[in-house]
């Protein structure tokens, strides 16, 4: 197994792509930790994972709220003695607003959960590594951090943020055994759309000109292969940069 007696913390694991990487985690024999604001839904999942043989845990966890975090990476500790793979998975959408149209309000929390709360749980998690003399983060950024077409401005900032601080981190820790990349999803099949709200329609309709161009949505699956591909030895030369997975999406532009 891949990740045989590692211990991992996956969040916004309750669904989708968090959900996938957590289970196949799981089946590689990590223990895993399942951080989800949708405590149900994280328990329900780690209850699929025990009746497969698996080691897991479920948190109520907002990615927003710093105290959350930091209980996050101490129950793993805790839980299971150590951390070696942190994920940071957790995201939500902004409604498609160009920047003449965001509001104080969606910016800063589209910046809470998708770029602060990434910051924090890689702070919290790095004395851990530093320790240990190894450790991987893997963050899940988006197509839209790589431009500017594939959402509104809020989301398309916090996750070029994201992208920033996964190859500034790299970068700085490169010689201390800790690996940080991330993972920039094109379309994928998961219920994110479902923290949108008042959809933009300039926005929205800038943005549809480029979405016409994916060439299928991809399923969580998928992406949870990439995240076990980089939390693996097998990816021991990888760090500091962004596994674009989107089928070729972005490839013409």
């Amino acid at each position: 197994m891949k990740l045989d007696g590692k211990v991992a913390i996956i969040t916004g694991a309750a669904s989708g792509m968090g959900k996938a990487i957590a289970e196949l985690y799981a089946k590689e024999g990590a223990k895993v930790i399942l951080a989800d604001l949708n405590f149900e839904g994280a328990k329900a999942v780690v209850e699929g994972i025990k009746n497969n043989g698996g080691l897991a845990k479920a948190l109520q966890v907002n990615v927003a709220k710093l105290g959350d975090i930091e209980n996050m990476i101490d129950t793993a500790v805790t839980e299971y003695g150590t951390l070696d793979i942190l994920v940071n998975n957790a995201g939500i959408m902004d409604g498609f607003e160009p920047v003449g149209d965001i509001s104080d309000e969606k910016w800063d929390l589209l910046f809470d959960v998708n770029t602060k709360g990434v910051m924090r749980a890689m702070r919290k998690a790095i004395p851990i590594f530093l320790e240990k003399g190894k450790g991987v983060i893997i963050n899940t950024a988006s197509t839209g951090g790589l431009n500017g077409a594939h959402s509104g401005v809020a989301y398309g900032a916090s996750k070029h943020a994201v992208i920033g601080l996964t190859k500034n981190t790299g970068f700085m820790y490169a010689k201390k055994g800790i690996r940080c990349n991330a993972i920039a999803p094109g379309a994928v099949e998961t219920n994110i759309a479902l923290s949108m709200n008042n959809i933009n329609q300039f926005g929205m309709e800038r943005a549809g000109l480029t979405h016409g161009l994916s060439p299928r949505s991809g399923q969580p699956e998928e992406i949870a292969q990439v995240a076990l591909f980089l939390a693996s030895d097998e990816s021991s030369f990888v760090n500091g940069t962004v596994v674009v997975v989107d089928g070729g999406w972005t490839a013409a532009f």
